[in-house]
C-alpha cells in the first residue's frame, strides 16, 4: 500500500532562484525521512525534479515542480511509511521553508 503526500510552499525567489536553492539543498530535503541515508537518485526535466531515496529498505519516489511563486513537492511513500505521513508532510513544509525564504 502506498500513501501520496502533496505539500506546496509559496515563495518569492523567482522560477530560476527556486530551482538553484533546491538543487543546493537537496540533501536537507532527504534527511527529513527517517533512517535516510540509504541510494539517492535525482533527475531534473526542466523545472522538474523527480528522486528516490531508500529509506528504511523501502523506496520513496517523488516529484518537485518549482513554479514561479509556489514549489509543490508530490511524494509516494510505501507501506509502513505511509503510516507517518501527516508529520513528515509537516516537516517537508519546513524544511521547504526554510529553503526558498529570502536571505
Amino acid at each position: 500500500m502506498t500513501n501520496s503526500i502533496t505539500v506546496s510552499i509559496p515563495h518569492q525567489l523567482g522560477r530560476v532562484e527556486a530551482r538553484r536553492r533546491i538543487e543546493a539543498g537537496f540533501a536537507k530535503v532527504t534527511r527529513v525521512f527517517p533512517g535516510s541515508g540509504g541510494a539517492c537518485s535525482k533527475r531534473w526535466d526542466g523545472d522538474e525534479l523527480s528522486f528516490s531515496v531508500v529509506v528504511m529498505g523501502q523506496t520513496i519516489a517523488g516529484l518537485v515542480t518549482v513554479h514561479e511563486v509556489t514549489v509543490t513537492m508530490d511524494i509516494q511513500l510505501p507501506g509502513i511509511l505511509g503510516m507517518i505521513a501527516g508529520g513528515l508532510k509537516d516537516r517537508l513544509r519546513k524544511v521547504g521553508h526554510v529553503l526558498l525564504t529570502r536571505d
